[in-house]
């Protein structure tokens, strides 16, 4: 998928596809950049990038698990501008535990970095997990429109997640639905990952009358800076998910969200967190085409 693919709506197959970066020399893995975003966004999602960083860690410790990731997204990673480089800097790589970093490039230049511990699960000591919150179901939520085929998306008590209209709590309940949902761990926990940054902004101006996620990029500049994840084994699931978002606190720019991911069945397979960007859009930025800006 390139640029020129922008047109057409892409489907779960190709995301997973896109997630599912190749080796190259020795602790080196390729990805690609995929099609161009809604409204013709030019900008590559910052998770989906921690995705294929995932799967790359992952064939880099092939007898080991992924359970936590943590990145950081310095600059942004352009469609259509080059293949993703992903470098891997193995920093401890024991018999139960691993570390690396992982860091993107694109033309030369770092991009995103994403600090990666794997391991190898053991048996319970003890076990205990947070309840899936008591929310309507999917069929009771709203639809919300995505640009893919096989995804999704229903929200709890919100009818436009984008509108300055939707005022309500910092939090935010989305059901999401993936066909296919992958056996791969790797690609599973890929595909968890991917969704983390989406709603996190949205979540945190809900709050606040009159400012929403449609005026990103024409008058506020928005976006994920940091995106951590941890993944409680196992990972699988059927049907749909529950992502549980909560904005605790917006200020001096940023906002901070954190969030789980739920079975609907009520099993805890994920937790995260965000800090995401608020800011007035600067007057040197309306010089950058709307679809390349922040």
């Amino acid at each position: 998928m390139t640029a020129d693919s922008a047109q057409v709506q892409w489907t779960v197959q190709e995301l997973l596809d896109l997630f599912d970066a190749r080796p190259g020399e020795t602790d080196t893995f390729t990805a690609q950049t995929g099609p161009a975003g809604e409204d013709e966004r030019q900008v590559v999602e910052g998770t989906q990038v921690l995705a294929q960083s995932i799967v790359a860690a992952a064939k880099r410790f092939p007898d080991k698990s992924v359970r936590s990731v943590h990145s950081v997204f310095a600059r942004a990673v352009m469609v259509g501008a080059g293949p993703v480089e992903l470098d891997i800097d193995v920093v401890s790589e024991g018999r139960s535990t691993a570390t690396a970093v992982v860091t993107a490039t694109q033309n030369g230049k770092r991009c995103i970095t994403t600090t990666v511990l794997a391991d190898v699960p053991t048996g319970d000591v003890i076990r205990h997990h947070l309840p899936r919150p008591e929310v309507s179901g999917p069929a009771d939520s709203h639809l919300s429109p995505m640009p893919m085929m096989g995804r999704e998306l229903r929200l709890v008590d919100v009818e436009d997640v984008n509108s300055p209209d939707e005022v309500g709590p910092p939090e935010l309940y989305a059901w999401l639905h993936y066909d296919p949902i992958p056996e791969r761990d790797d690609l599973a926990k890929a595909l968890i990952a991917y969704f983390t940054g989406h709603l996190g902004i949205s979540t945190t101006m809900r709050a606040h009358e009159g400012i929403g996620t449609s005026q990103a990029h024409l008058t506020v500049s928005t976006a994920p800076m940091t995106v951590s994840v941890s993944f409680h084994e196992p990972v699988r699931w059927d049907g749909w998910l529950l992502y549980t978002h909560e904005s605790t606190q917006v200020g001096a720019g940023m906002s901070y969200v954190r969030g789980a991911v739920h079975t609907q069945e009520g099993e805890l397979i994920a937790s995260f967190a965000q800090d995401g960007l608020i800011r007035p859009l600067r007057q040197v930025d309306t010089s950058i085409k709307e679809q390349s800006r922040l």
